[in-house]
């Protein structure tokens, strides 16, 4: 055993709840903080595959519990914020990936859609950022982790209201560090590439755009889940406690090229 390294990034005793947390990013960071040694709740809509992240989880001795919510109301965002301390208790760790992406072109954009949008991507973090945070600063230690976007930064591939989202997101972050600051509280932003997720799906049936988007980046390959593991575990843990407000950027370099 390594004392120091766990010092740093071991997870043992703290509590994580990720909203996204069966697909894509969420399940890749999910994954990583059970790993490292998290009670992990695990939020999404899909009950099979809540069930079917928790059961693979499980099997490797991870500490896990999946919990069904819809974040698409206010009222829907309460109830899961309830829901899912009932397994382990309050948390020490919010993960925000929980996202949808509606991408009419942008003549077509209607309020529902904005509503929607909205609603799952920047009001849930939101409330469930708020419901958690206090009881974090009592306790002395939390950690606010929301998953931003290119889009957020630059306009491409039809940002619309998605981009619009996720820049909500990141200047949630930069208020929450403020609001937090000093409490033992931080809150950060991992800010992703073109990552090859079911919520890029309608996207990836044009391998000509598939192959130009890894193209920018400057490892030369689009990203996967597993490529957000050691940042989650790092701004989960105790060794990113001077980190807080920022957006750090896991896209292969795509941001600088």
């Amino acid at each position: 055993m390594n004392t120091y390294l766990d010092s740093l990034f071991s997870l043992a005793g703290r509590t994580a709840i990720v909203t996204g947390g069966s697909s894509g990013i969420g399940r890749g960071i999910a994954t990583a903080l059970a790993r490292a040694g998290a009670a992990t709740v695990i939020v999404a809509r899909g009950e099979d595959r809540v069930d079917e992240t928790v059961a693979e989880l499980t099997q490797i001795g991870c500490r896990v519990a999946g919990v069904i919510g819809d974040l698409s109301t206010r009222d829907g965002i309460r109830s899961l914020a309830e829901a899912a301390i009932a397994p382990f208790g309050e948390p020490d760790i919010l993960v925000n990936s929980a996202g949808i992406n509606i991408r009419p072109p942008y003549p077509e954009i209607t309020e529902d859609h904005w509503d929607a949008t909205m609603t799952v991507n920047a009001l849930a973090p939101f409330l469930l950022g708020q419901r958690y945070a206090k009881g974090m600063a009592e306790r002395g230690y939390g950690r606010l982790i929301h998953i931003s976007s290119q889009q957020a930064h630059r306009a491409f591939v039809g940002s619309g209201i998605y981009g619009v989202s996720k820049g909500a997101v990141e200047s949630l972050m930069r208020s929450e560090a403020e609001a937090w600051g000093g409490t033992g509280v931080t809150s950060n932003t991992l800010v992703p590439g073109f990552v090859l997720t079911p919520l890029n799906a309608r996207l990836q049936e044009d391998p000509e755009k598939i192959a130009e988007l890894a193209a920018r980046t400057m490892i030369g390959r689009n990203g996967l889940p597993d490529d957000f593991a050691g940042a989650a575990v790092f701004l989960a843990g105790a060794g990113s406690a001077y980190v807080t407000g920022q957006s750090l950027f896991v896209d292969g370099g795509m941001s600088s090229h």
